[in-house]
């Protein structure tokens, strides 16, 4: 007999469980995107052991990208996956915005999009759903996952939109709250969506616990290994072996937390750049290390066996 009520995105929803990689955006020296070195980072992604890539999500700096440089990061990932991994293009900015980089995501062959939390100073409840309902309505045929990081989003709104956009499956849950988290992933009927850990490696045992199946990571660009290892340890349900890893990469994620999350992105490019992969520059507003901060990050890859 027919499998009832089987929706075409029941695989993609499934493909959401696993490491969710945000590769970082390298510049050159003249401070553009460089395509090449970008590719080779995806690359080594992939090669790592990567299926599920987020090009433009903040880890690769969306918010200092204009158009058509998103534009260049999500094509320079398309082809150099080549169907070795699930495409998740990050989307966002003003409606019109959203729906032409959502239809350039679907010309291009990205699988998904993962549309960014609305940054306007003033967002209803209401207004909230329409946002999205309007990008994903665009792309009917792409998958649509939703970054939130407001607590005051809640399962009712969650179903809401889904019930207005049958292709919205996945939830990137950013808010450092796990039982926030497991009241609105319950409160949304949980299966309806994949729910994935938004805030990476430390926040991910806490999230897993209580229902998620994914987590992203900024860490994987400079060892997928690391990433890989935690997730197979919490998708077996071994805790303590998680916590292990857990330990392990808990000085790093807190120099990316450090001072409101300032250097996020600017640890991970310095990382990367003492292991020779690409430049260590950043975009305002975020802010290349002090000399004693590039210490920590060298320090840290001295302990990983990565120097």
């Amino acid at each position: 007999m027919p499998v009832a009520n089987l929706s075409p995105f029941d695989e993609l929803k499934r493909r959401l469980s696993g490491v969710v990689a945000i590769p970082v955006t390298p510049f050159d020296a003249d401070g553009a995107v460089d395509t090449e070195t970008y590719a080779k980072l995806v690359d080594r992604l992939l090669t790592g052991g990567i299926d599920l890539v987020t090009p433009n999500g903040n880890t690769g700096e969306f918010y200092a990208l204009d158009e058509a440089e998103a534009r260049q990061c999500l094509e320079v990932t398309v082809k150099t996956a080549a169907g070795r991994a699930r495409v998740i293009a990050g989307v966002g900015h003003d409606v019109a915005t959203a729906i032409r980089a959502a239809r350039h995501a679907r010309e291009t062959g990205a699988d998904l999009i993962m549309i960014h939390q609305p940054v306007h100073p003033y967002v209803s409840a209401a207004g909230w759903v329409e946002y999205h309902r309007a990008i994903a309505a665009a792309v009917p045929e792409l998958g649509v996952v939703l970054y939130v990081r407001d607590p005051l989003i809640d399962g009712g709104r969650l179903t809401r939109l889904a019930d207005a956009a049958p292709n919205v499956i996945g939830v990137k849950y950013a808010v450092p709250d796990p039982v926030r988290f497991a009241s609105v992933a319950r409160d949304a009927v949980f299966d309806r969506f994949a729910w994935i850990a938004g805030l990476a490696e430390l926040s991910a045992p806490g999230y897993f616990a209580v229902g998620a199946t994914g987590f992203t990571s900024g860490l994987v660009n400079v060892d997928p290994s690391i990433s890989l290892k935690m997730f197979r340890s919490l998708r077996d349900g071994d805790f303590r072996a998680a916590m292990t890893i857990w330990e392990r990469v808990r000085p790093f994620e807190e120099a990316r937390a450090a001072d409101g999350n300032a250097n996020n992105v600017s640890v991970v490019k310095e990382a990367l750049a003492q292991l020779g992969l690409c430049r260590p520059d950043v975009r305002p507003p975020s802010h290349p290390l002090t000399g004693e901060e590039r210490e920590k990050v060298a320090g840290i890859l001295r302990n990983w066996g990565l120097r």
